[in-house]
């Protein structure tokens, strides 16, 4: 009961024993012990909420996962308190490049942090157990969340007030009945599975080798990408720096191939000797082939279980938008969880939850997509075009853009979420508009972000209204705006206010708004309206 057999080992960690009573009654569980799960616990119990997680492993699992995390993961992580831990053992990068054929320079780059002035960079690169890690320790400053090691749920039934689940362990079986369950149990959910749901979406004919590679060398921390190159041609590649002297290369390689074959150290070597030179000395990390999918779920919520990350919705690689996205679910559930179990808001707020995670997931799915078949062209008129824009690209800057190697994770916005006030007619703002994120930049003493917290807050300039119960008032005199980016970037003029959401979304924003308005979009932000 241990682990799975075949799970690579970056720690183990010993089972957690079985509770001394068979059945227990408890507000909120989550089934899943990754980076989105651990993310949902830390925030619910950050929130003071009492929280059981069941993994099913006991150990924090090493191998071939997610490396890249965005800046908007990042500003999550440091709202929950994670985020330098993280940045102390990351590879920071901003810049990646795009390479063609036997060119040894650029057909061009480009910067994952346009905006500059901002807390945090564009990605880092960090091993998915090591995210995993620094995410357990801050857990394990929380008595009220439980991680439970080596509990497997083996059976799930709900009804409309709670989800009872039967756990299995090495002491034997118990039951759990809970007001609320998060499933972020994976690609492979069996949560998922017992419910008798199922992904929609495309899985794309093509494979890729991931080799991790411990090699030391100096190279530039950016994102390298190869269209048909020397070493692999015809297919692409793909290089990333980690932390340790790691590497991540990765080699598509077609849709009919042995997999076992390619596998085979002697065979992964031939494709790390022809990227990066035959004398050159490495040892392997950790070797896997993968398959493309873009898929989701038809929903997220279904009564009392929730769904989150790669459990509601799978995307190909190139991008980074699996575990990003993941965050980003645990990020806009857990402040609405927070309000309904503290009786300030209905249960059907959930749905807001469902609407804005699947907007996220449907553009990382039709971003991951359009990568994809830029990548892998199955006909020759596709392949004749992306080479011609490959073409164009290296000296004309409007074919640029249409160079897919991937696009990368960024913030998603939700220009139609029902949580959202309307502009007030003629209000004529120029800043940042409701249903998109806040966009950081430096106080005179550190980081807007920072200073917005996890509550419903109200960003002013030159206001002297109101504020409601429940909103915490931020005028930009008292944080300081030294370098005037905070009026420029939210176009904040005298009188104007933002109604900023827990999860550091715009709400609303006006010119002189009363306390009316505030109290009206405070309620619709909530559900309540």
């Amino acid at each position: 009961m241990t682990r799975p057999s075949r799970i690579p080992v970056w720690r183990e960690v010993e089972a957690s024993p079985r509770p001394t009573e068979s059945h227990e009654r408890l507000q909120t569980v989550v089934v899943g012990g990754g980076p989105v799960g651990l993310s949902v616990a830390l925030d619910l119990g950050r929130r003071g909420h009492r929280v059981v997680l069941l993994n099913r492993l006991a150990c924090i699992a090493a191998g071939s996962k997610a490396i890249c995390f965005a800046k908007r993961t990042l500003d999550i992580w440091d709202r929950m308190g994670v985020g330098e831990a993280m940045m102390e053992k990351g590879v920071v990068w901003n810049v990646g490049k795009v390479f063609w054929g036997d060119s040894p320079e650029p057909i061009y780059q480009f910067d994952m942090l346009p905006v500059k002035d901002q807390k945090r960079p564009g990605f880092i690169n960090l091993q998915q157990y090591y995210a995993e890690d620094r995410l357990l320790a801050a857990i394990a400053g929380l008595p009220n969340v439980e991680i439970r090691w080596g509990h497997t749920v083996v059976a799930l039934e709900q009804d409309a007030a709670s989800a009872r689940l039967d756990v299995e362990t090495e002491q034997g079986r118990y039951s759990v009945e809970a007001d609320w369950v998060v499933a972020c149990d994976g690609s492979r959910s069996p949560v998922r599975t017992m419910m008798g749901l199922d992904f929609e979406g495309r899985v794309f004919e093509d494979n890729f080798l991931i080799a991790d590679i411990r090699l030391k060398q100096e190279r530039p921390a950016e994102r390298w990408f190869w269209f048909d190159p020397p070493f692999n041609p015809g297919w692409s590649a793909l290089m990333h720096k980690q932390p340790d002297d790691v590497w991540r290369l990765d080699f598509q390689l077609g849709w009919n191939i042995d997999r076992e074959a390619c596998l085979k150290p002697e065979n992964v070597e031939r494709f790390v000797r022809a990227m990066l030179g035959q004398d050159i000395e490495f040892t392997g990390e950790w070797y896997s082939v993968y398959t493309f999918q873009c898929r989701r779920m038809a929903r997220f919520v279904h009564n009392r279980v929730i769904f989150a990350g790669d459990s509601a919705h799978l995307v190909s690689p190139f991008g980074a938008r699996g575990c990003n996205g993941g965050v980003a679910d645990a990020d806009n559930l857990v402040w609405k969880l927070d309000l309904i179990l503290r009786g300030e808001a209905p249960a059907a707020l959930l749905e807001t939850y469902n609407y804005e995670a699947i907007v996220t997931a449907d553009e990382n799915i039709l971003n991951s997509s359009r990568s994809t078949d830029f990548l892998t062209p199955k006909t020759a008129v596709s392949r004749a075009f992306r080479d011609a824009v490959l073409e164009l690209a290296q000296d004309h800057a409007f074919a640029r853009p249409f160079v897919n190697s991937g696009r990368l994770s960024t913030a998603v916005s939700y220009p139609e979420s029902p949580l959202n006030t309307p502009d007030e007619p003629d209000s004529a703002f120029a800043g940042i508009c409701p249903g998109s994120p806040t966009l950081d930049a430096p106080t005179a003493s550190g980081w807007l972000l920072d200073a917005l917290g996890d509550d419903f807050t109200l960003l002013t300039r030159s206001w002297s209204g109101e504020v409601p119960e429940g909103v915490r008032h931020l005028p930009i005199e008292t944080l300081g705006d030294p370098a005037g980016l905070i009026a420029e970037r939210y176009d904040l003029q005298p009188g104007s206010a933002y109604l900023i959401r827990p999860d550091q979304y715009v709400a609303a924003r006006w010119r002189k708004p009363d306390a009316n308005a505030v109290v009206t979009a405070l309620a619709r932000a909530k559900g309540l309206n």
